[in-house]
């Protein structure tokens, strides 16, 4: 897309509270710009930048190899854990 809709995205990642998320699809409604792909496709280029793992799929997942080190974020954030994949509907809750 653009370097202001990266810029964009990454910004709203960094104001997610700790011990909640948003999904791909939830950021791209919120900035009015793009889908969740186009979200995802930022967070596999820069996500390391920001708190990526408060960034999930609408399932309360993410790519297999981030899972295990997501785990131990969440974890440390009290972040709502259900089957090992985020609640999402605790998780966005007040956002």
């Amino acid at each position: 897309m653009s370097e202001e809709f990266d810029e964009r995205v990454l910004a709203r990642v960094e104001a997610i509270p700790p011990g909640q998320v948003l999904t791909y699809g939830l950021i791209a409604e919120e900035i009015g710009q793009g889908g969740p792909r186009q979200v995802g496709q930022v967070m596999s280029r820069l996500g390391h930048l920001v708190c990526w793992w408060r960034v999930v799929r609408a399932d309360g997942t993410l790519p297999a190899p981030l899972m295990m080190e997501a785990q131990e974020h969440w974890a440390r954030e009290s972040t709502p854990v259900k089957r090992g994949r985020v609640d999402v509907p605790r998780a966005v809750g007040g956002i």
